[in-house]
């Protein structure tokens, strides 16, 4: 069978844009099975955008006892019922150590 560029609709900005034979080789190659969904500017400008994002923008922080030492500490999630909730101390004491 042989291959040729597939034309193909980006999502992003609904453009069609060439999916080559070489990319496609490359896709093979690499054991992609998924076609591309955007062009290269919309490929490109996602890449920037998520680079360029505070990495703390959407962390939650919650405030919560510790269960080990009861002091009051912040967590970086939503603690759930029944389950026990460690301040950084506690925790990193609780972790095996790293030349075990």
């Amino acid at each position: 069978m042989e291959i040729q560029d597939k034309r193909l609709k980006c999502v992003g900005c609904g453009a069609e844009f060439v999916f080559t034979v070489g990319e496609q080789l490359f896709f093979r190659e690499k054991g992609l099975h998924n076609e591309p969904k955007r062009c290269k500017q919309c490929k490109t400008r996602q890449v920037s955008d998520f680079q360029s994002a505070p990495l703390n923008s959407n962390r939650v922080q919650t405030s919560a006892i510790c269960s080990q030492c009861g002091n009051q500490t912040t967590v970086p999630f939503k603690p759930t019922q029944g389950r026990p909730v460690l301040c950084r101390e506690c925790f990193q004491a609780k972790r095996p150590s790293a030349s075990a």
